[in-house]
């Protein structure tokens, strides 16, 4: 079941057991300190771009590469993916998701079936997303960016609810500030490359979640996130390298032309479980 879907039924059962939370006293204090951890995975779910050019370094993306009569140097095309070769032929692999796994620390209060909290959280992953270009030399050109972990501050507030109120259907939200490792790949063997940019970055983080008391302290749950960080730094710089004066890259400006990606957001949903003690 895709996570989307999953988030959109814990949404459902919300709505359908709302009614009831305002009725319900709870027998279970959801309220205090506690630590926890989550386990589980993320896939990408940006629309993959492409890649744009500056090639007058006037700092504007949206220039088109040409060669020196005058033609496309891109007409090829792009493709939101990891190039296979040269040419659009060999196909782009997809995206990548993968696991990530963190531990969270959180206060909560509660009053009556309502609970309101607050909570920071540290997780690793490996999401990777590509897009790629290719040129008409034949050779191809691919940004990867990688996530490595986040640091995330999140607000959160549900109702508690069950024969007990061992049960808490909750909203969650808040900002985050991801690492992410860039690379830049290329058959291009005559010009010389620079890779310059930030690998921090930062964002915000929505989402759904279940959790339910196993034991007087301890919880267990199911959480969706849908997080969007802000990756607009990242830059590769095309030179002369060993490539005569009449590169495509080098016509309108000698030092060179500037690539970024189109897809400013860094975008990925996580599915996670989550365990949770209470102090």
């Amino acid at each position: 079941m895709k996570p989307e879907r999953l988030a959109s039924m814990i949404i459902a059962v919300w709505a359908a057991t709302a009614s009831q939370a305002y009725a319900q006293s709870s027998a279970q204090d959801w309220s205090g300190f506690y630590l926890g951890g989550n386990l589980g995975s993320s896939e990408p779910s940006g629309n993959g771009g492409r890649i744009a050019f500056d090639n007058n370094l006037d700092g504007g993306f949206g220039d088109t590469v040409r060669t020196a009569a005058g033609a496309d140097a891109f007409s090829p095309g792009f493709c939101g993916g990891a190039a296979g070769d040269r040419t659009p032929a060999q196909g782009c692999r997809g995206d990548k998701g993968g696991a990530d796994y963190g531990v969270r620390a959180g206060y909560d209060w509660q009053t009556g079936p309502w609970v309101f909290g607050l909570l920071v959280e540290y997780t690793q992953g490996d999401t990777r997303d590509s897009v790629s270009a290719f040129s008409t030399t034949p050779a191809f050109y691919t940004m990867t960016r990688d996530l490595d972990d986040t640091l995330a501050l999140r607000g959160r507030a549900g109702w508690a609810f069950g024969g007990e109120g061992e049960y808490l259907l909750y909203l969650t939200a808040g900002a985050v500030r991801a690492k992410i490792d860039h690379s830049f790949a290329t058959s291009n063997a005559a010009n010389a490359f620079a890779l310059r940019g930030d690998d921090r970055a930062d964002g915000w983080q929505a989402g759904v979640g279940l959790e339910r008391k196993v034991l007087d302290r301890f919880s267990v749950g199911l959480e969706y996130l849908f997080s969007r960080i802000d990756d607009d730094d990242f830059r590769v710089r095309a030179s002369r390298g060993a490539a005569p004066a009449n590169n495509p890259f080098l016509l309108v400006n000698a030092d060179g032309t500037d690539f970024r990606r189109t897809d400013k957001d860094f975008e990925f949903g996580s599915l996670r479980l989550t365990a949770t003690y209470r102090f």
